[in-house]
């Protein structure tokens, strides 16, 4: 397995279109075996797919992302982990330990909206799975 991170100084990036870096983790016998940051080298929203799917990853960790790259990553067998923030390693580890939350409805577009409870906005965390640790009341 190899599980791709949309990565930015340690922590997951919030726009996969807009990513300019990767976080590469190879992943054997739920472990992670090797690490590597990799440059998109300009790639950018439809390309990104095709970047991954040459650097072999298999899984992909990121914030938000739009329906177009969903429908690439599907078409490239990439499996999608959307509307997750904070540490890379972390999202990952909690990944191969079966405790990431993310947000299989996760879109670009909600990242605007505000939830109406403590005013806390999805760019916080991942809309309808609540990962805020419990401080939102949800």
């Amino acid at each position: 397995m190899k599980i791709a991170v949309t990565y930015e100084n340690g922590q997951i990036f919030q726009h996969f279109g807009h990513s300019r870096q990767f976080k590469l983790y190879d992943v054997a016998d739920g472990r992670i075996t090797g690490e590597k940051v990799v440059d998109t080298m300009g790639s950018g929203h439809g390309a990104l797919a095709g970047f991954l799917s040459a650097n072999g990853a298999d899984t992909l960790i990121c914030g938000g992302i739009g329906g177009g790259a969903q429908q690439a990553l599907a078409q490239a067998g990439i499996r999608l982990y959307g509307g997750v923030s904070g540490s890379a390693d972390d999202a990952v580890r909690a990944l191969l330990d079966g405790t990431l939350h993310y947000n299989p409805a996760v879109r670009c577009d909600h990242h605007d909206h505000e939830h109406g409870e403590g005013g806390h906005s999805c760019g916080s965390h991942g809309c309808g799975e609540h990962s805020c640790g419990g401080s939102c009341g949800k």
